[in-house]
């Protein structure tokens, strides 16, 4: 017995999705193979950033999957064991910084198995369009090569192959529960870990300092894309927890020459809101993934709509809700406020006797989290101009029916979607181009505090995307045959 696994809208899964008629498919191989083969030491590496769900979570002593697999050990949700390691601990008063756990990233998620029945499937692999895409470009992942071969005898692992070519493509793992902007530093490490590598390879190992280090190209899906903008404007800085902003000093854009953003909700989703006031399950096997556990993560808040576009109105008198105000959530009963999760939230906080102190606690943490997502939105979203040497691109879906307003009914708080858009099923165009002109006055051009040096819109989902021949031909070119041109 088979059962197909299908992933909520907001998991960012990249499947080998519909791509028309093979017979009108281009043939890459014949345009692009001789620039693959003949690029030698000049390739620019490539590091892919998966979304929400796309990297593989361990707890770190045992090894146990938190997240990654639906099979018999792995963490379920439907426990209070499994419920505390796939929620993010809350402590009150602590910045969510300081609110960690045992749980680690371990890779990029490939593959999500489950046990259907006595049967063990295989049925999803996220991130294997990308992937595909660049072996065809003859880029060398890393952690393929490592995974199948590893290093030579005798050689150190230094980030080269057995043949002594330097790895070219870099799959960056992290953790998408927690907040967005804590993500920076390890993806400077990364990007830096690359960069250097390929500084290596040009100068021949001479151990010189080069004259200027090799950049990176950049390729983020979805909740990635918002990853890679706040490292691009704010470098390794973290957001002060005083609620400020750090300096905008585009520190990430120096050892990066292209970010491609595919699907990336850059003005959010309403889904996003759904999910956190009603949960969410994955798959017709898995787990429930309830409003307490999801509540904890602040990463979900991040991809809330922006309020300034109102895309929450109250159903009897249209007139905008502010999402981001505690007390709206504590009057309409949704997420950690709402108090039909107290056994759940009873569940994460098991040393917590008082029912009204967990309360207090949980309500802390959704206050917290929604603090962070409002900072976080006013850091990406802060209009300026990118510094020369940097391009932005975008691939975005305008041919699906998306979700892009949810009206509150005044009697149940409950959610109904009474408004849709062009976009991909699951972000809607105007997100992905951060477009000013939603909720506000209309112009004919584009108002957006993101400026993309290129956009191509696909007839695709959200999931197929990156399996689109349009996106892998244009991909293509621009990693390997465009022209730099110095003085952009």
């Amino acid at each position: 017995m088979k059962k197909l696994l299908r992933l909520a809208p907001l998991s960012l899964a990249l499947l080998a999705g519909c791509a028309g008629n093979p017979e009108s498919r281009v043939d890459l191989g014949a345009i692009y193979n001789r620039s693959a083969q003949t690029i030698g030491t000049d390739r620019i590496p490539v590091v892919v950033i998966p979304g929400i769900l796309g990297t593989r979570l361990v707890q770190e002593d045992s090894g146990r999957i938190v997240w990654g697999a639906f099979t018999y050990g792995a963490a379920d949700p439907d426990n209070p064991e499994g419920a505390r390691l796939v929620a993010l601990p809350m402590r009150e008063g602590a910045p969510l910084a300081e609110r960690r756990d045992e749980v680690k990233p371990d890779g990029v998620l490939t593959t999500l198995e489950a046990n259907v029945a006595v049967l063990k499937i295989t049925a999803l692999r996220p991130y294997q369009s990308i992937i595909q895409t660049l072996a065809a470009g003859r880029y060398i992942d890393r952690g393929i090569a490592r995974a199948t071969a590893g290093p030579r005898a005798g050689q150190p692992r230094s980030g080269f192959d057995d043949a002594g070519t330097h790895f070219t493509c870099f799959q960056f793992d992290y953790d998408w529960r927690r907040d967005i902007s804590e993500q920076a530093p390890r993806l400077h490490h990364l990007i830096s870990e690359a960069s250097a590598l390929a500084t290596a390879a040009r100068d021949g190992h001479n151990g010189t300092a080069p004259a200027e280090p090799v950049k990176v190209d950049i390729v983020a899906h979805s909740m990635g894309g918002m990853v890679l903008l706040y490292y691009l404007k704010y470098g390794t800085a973290p957001l002060p927890e005083d609620g400020s902003l750090p300096p905008l000093t585009w520190g990430g854009a120096k050892l990066v020459r292209n970010a491609v953003f595919v699907g990336t909700p850059s003005a959010g989703s309403v889904l996003s809101l759904k999910q956190l006031v009603e949960g969410a399950e994955f798959a017709p096997i898995a787990p429930t993934y309830r409003p307490a556990v999801l509540g904890t993560m602040p990463a979900i808040y991040q991809l809330m709509p922006r309020q300034r576009h109102a895309p929450v109105v109250d159903a009897s008198t249209s007139e905008p809700i502010d999402i981001y105000n505690p007390e709206e959530w504590v009057r309409h009963r949704w997420g950690l406020a709402d108090p039909g999760q107290a056994e759940f939230v009873q569940w994460l906080l098991p040393d917590v006797t008082d029912a009204e102190a967990r309360r207090r606690i949980a309500l802390d943490q959704l206050g917290h989290c929604l603090r962070r997502a409002e900072q976080l939105h006013r850091a990406l979203d802060t209009p300026t101009e990118t510094p020369l040497g940097l391009e932005l691109h975008l691939f975005a879906g305008d041919a699906e029916r998306t979700p892009a307003r949810v009206a509150v009914d005044p009697k149940t708080s409950r959610l109904r979607v009474d408004a849709f858009a062009p976009g991909d099923g699951t972000v809607t165009r105007a997100s992905a181009l951060m477009d000013e002109r939603q909720g506000g006055e209309w112009t004919p051009r584009l108002r957006s505090p993101i400026r993309f040096d290129s956009v191509r819109f696909l007839p695709q989902d959200h999931i197929g995307l990156t399996a689109d021949p349009v996106f892998t031909d244009n991909l293509l070119y621009l990693l390997l045959e465009r022209a730099d041109f110095p003085n952009r």
